[in-house]
């Protein structure tokens, strides 16, 4: 009777603590706002694959917009969320506002510094956005790419803000 009672508290355990580690591998979103979406492949049943454009302030840097257009997948599996939507993605950055630099990104601490993540399967994979400053030219570089757990994809975009006085 004890030992039932032992080996049912280790798989508790277990399975408590695998929620944990998928918890902790889950992306953390950072809120996008959705600016429209258009569909690419009709699906009979759920909804259409799509193209989805959404907008995001990069969190550091006041002034800073990007937008991102990204491939969703539709269907049945879409809809309950469970699809995994392909690597496609692009994205362009403008300067919307007077910026300045926090130091860690002008001193190029912050380079390489994830600005946006978004879930694009169940658990294992996302679209990243990471920051780059380029001190030189005074330009901030934005890439968005797509990772997993054990592989990402070579596909990215890059957009670019020169920093300009704002009138």
């Amino acid at each position: 009777m004890i030992k039932h009672g032992i080996k049912r508290k280790k798989k508790w355990f277990l399975c408590l603590a695998w929620i944990v580690v998928l918890i902790m591998l889950s992306p953390v979103p950072l809120m996008a706002e959705k600016i429209g979406d258009v569909s690419t492949v009709f699906k009979l049943l759920g909804a259409n694959d799509k193209i989805v454009v959404e907008a995001f302030d990069d969190p550091d840097v006041k002034g800073a917009t990007c937008y991102l257009s990204r491939a969703k997948t539709g269907g049945v599996s879409g809809m309950v969320g469970v699809a995994e939507d392909t690597s496609d993605a692009s994205i362009a950055c403008r300067q919307v506002g007077p910026i300045v630099l926090p130091e860690d990104v002008r001193n190029g601490d912050a380079d390489g510094d994830e600005v946006f993540k978004k879930s694009t399967s169940l658990i294992f994979k996302s679209l990243q956005v990471v920051r780059f400053y380029d001190a030189k030219r005074n330009v901030l570089v934005y890439l968005t790419y797509s990772d997993r757990v054990i592989e990402g994809s070579p596909k990215n975009s890059i957009s670019t803000i020169p920093i300009m006085p704002w009138r």
